[in-house]
């Protein structure tokens, strides 16, 4: 995630003083190291549960106004699904055939992920997969978006194909169908194979070629099966995270030298879109990408100028090629950090701009920029680096804020929708909202269902501000929104902030591995079932 204080780049790099603030508070206990072993699943089935969730007044969250005006607004083919991703939570890295990725090479580093926590056992999904699926046919989604390991699937990130890792997922696209739930497949969720990532991984073009190949293979085995495919999750993180600031893995403080990652992972969407077009696949294709609105601190010229270079690095260079099938015109100003794009071939822009099925977007805050460099909660041995940036962010004292400490801003997911209108026009395709959720200070056991409060209004707040932008007369009329996919499905293995921040609709226990619904569970739940309701 791009961002240099509160932005992006912090949405999965800790604040190494957060928890021990947290842990002082009685909402936040001392959060435990994480075993290495998985205890043993019980049998699948559905999970006991404490009642039927009531809600302030005493009636059940189906029947709440709140739920019945929501789901009115929500139109009969709009898409309610629930997305995760394998490396955070799978685990078993050393199963099935599995080859180590870049991210198991990241975590086993001291002091990459907080508190040491390993990603070695994560929630146990690989082990627990029926379980896992009944609870998604409990909640009552439409759609799982989950993501297809690389690692797993090919160890070696080229050459032989990993029958166990094939199957796998052929038994979780298998069971999503007979839970009636529509396959959403990413095909990349950051963890490339280790032997990719030591010949350079995405500053290497060959790693854009091999994607190609493993796209291909994909789409054969799945195709016939998956509702719809997404390239790559969120390229802009990939670039700044891990090879700009180093916060992920492959952990590469290259700054602005990572630039050709970019353009590395364009080549690999477009290849990648050509191969399952080639399998024939039956589903539709598209790319998610995170962006965010970005706003001046203030009207100064100086604000305005670097608040515009912030938003070609976060935004437009990964979706104008894509779209438009062209990098952004760049002012003089910003030329010297963007002087990749002057080397790009037109055989290349071609390949990457390929017609999508849809546009994923992943929304979680606005970012305000301001001139000059700024305090950064980064390693102290990267500020003499960050130091030399002609930007920094700051803050929306005006929000409530998340765990991570971001803002919680709905209103500018409508802002960002209309901004993808007005840059876009006829060449943005179907949008889905491919990822949106929030962490919130919770223990780390339950007793019973714990009361969420605060994640169901952001997620009933961000869900809303996207149908009015979208309804007519709304500021993003025009465009065709089809769905919104809550982050995530349960607690996990939250990148560089290990077990720390709890974003899942399921509590996980990661020493028990029990998993427990939260109340936004059931109102999500009761959100579809009155939706589904109000179309009979």
């Amino acid at each position: 995630m791009f961002g240099l204080q509160l932005g992006p780049c912090t949405r999965h790099y800790p604040d190494r003083d957060a928890k021990k603030r947290l842990n002082n508070s009685s909402s936040m206990p001392e959060i435990h190291g994480r075993c290495e072993s998985a205890p043993v699943p019980g049998p699948p089935g559905a999970l006991p549960r404490t009642g039927t969730p009531l809600d302030d007044r005493g009636m059940t969250l189906e029947s709440t106004e709140s739920v019945t005006e929501l789901a009115r607004r929500v139109p009969p083919s709009f898409t309610l699904g629930v997305a995760a991703a394998a490396f955070q939570i799978e685990g078993a890295l050393k199963a099935g055939g599995r080859g180590p990725s870049g991210w198991d090479a990241f975590a086993e580093k001291p002091g990459a992920i907080l508190d040491g926590h390993s990603p070695a056992v994560a929630c146990d999904h690989y082990n627990r997969l029926p379980e896992d699926v009944a609870l998604l046919k409990e909640l009552g989604v439409d759609s799982y978006r989950f993501s297809l390991s690389w690692p797993r699937i090919q160890p070696g990130g080229q050459g032989a194909f990993n029958a166990e890792g094939l199957d796998f997922y052929d038994r979780l696209i298998d069971q999503l169908l007979e839970a009636g739930i529509s396959p959403m497949a990413t095909l990349y969720h950051w963890d490339t194979p280790l032997p990719l990532e030591h010949r350079g991984g995405w500053l290497n073009r060959e790693t854009a070629e091999r994607f190609g190949d493993y796209a291909r293979a994909a789409g054969e085995r799945f195709g016939d099966r998956v509702a719809q495919w997404v390239t790559l999750n969120e390229p802009v993180s990939v670039t700044l995270n891990g090879y700009a600031l180093g916060v992920h893995a492959p952990g590469r403080r290259l700054m602005f030298d990572a630039l050709p990652s970019i353009h590395h992972q364009l080549l690999a969407h477009g290849l990648g879109v050509q191969a399952l077009r080639a399998a024939g696949v039956k589903g539709g294709v598209g790319l998610t990408n995170l962006h965010s609105p970005v706003r001046p601190a203030t009207r100064r010229l100086g604000d305005r100028l670097v608040a515009n270079l912030y938003d070609l690095l976060a935004n437009r260079v990964y979706a104008d090629p894509v779209l438009l099938g062209r990098y952004p015109s760049l002012p003089l100003y910003a030329k010297p950090w963007l002087r990749f794009i002057g080397r790009i071939s037109d055989a290349d822009l071609r390949t990457i701009h390929q017609p999508l099925d849809f546009y994923g977007l992943n929304y979680y805050f606005p970012v305000k920029v301001a001139l000059g460099p700024g305090i950064t909660p980064l390693p102290a041995d990267m500020h003499k680096e960050l130091a030399k940036l002609p930007f920094h962010e700051e803050g929306y004292p005006e929000y409530g804020s998340t765990g991570f400490g971001w803002p919680v801003a709905p209103g500018h997911l409508g802002v960002l929708l209309q901004e993808m209108r007005d840059r876009y026009g006829d060449a943005l395709p179907p949008v889905y909202i491919t990822e949106g959720g929030a962490s919130f200070p919770e223990p780390d056991t339950v007793s019973g269902t714990l009361e969420d409060a605060d994640r169901v209004e952001y997620l009933a707040s961000h869900l809303g501000a996207a149908l009015e932008a979208t309804a007519p007369g709304g500021i993003a009329e025009g465009v065709d929104l089809r769905g919104y996919y809550v982050w995530t499905l349960m607690d996990n293995f939250e990148w560089a902030a290990g077990y720390s921040q709890r974003f899942g609709l399921v509590h996980v226990d990661f020493d028990t591995l029990e998993r427990t619904p939260k109340r936004s569970f059931y109102w999500y739940q009761a959100l579809s079932r009155a939706r589904r309701r109000g179309q009979e």
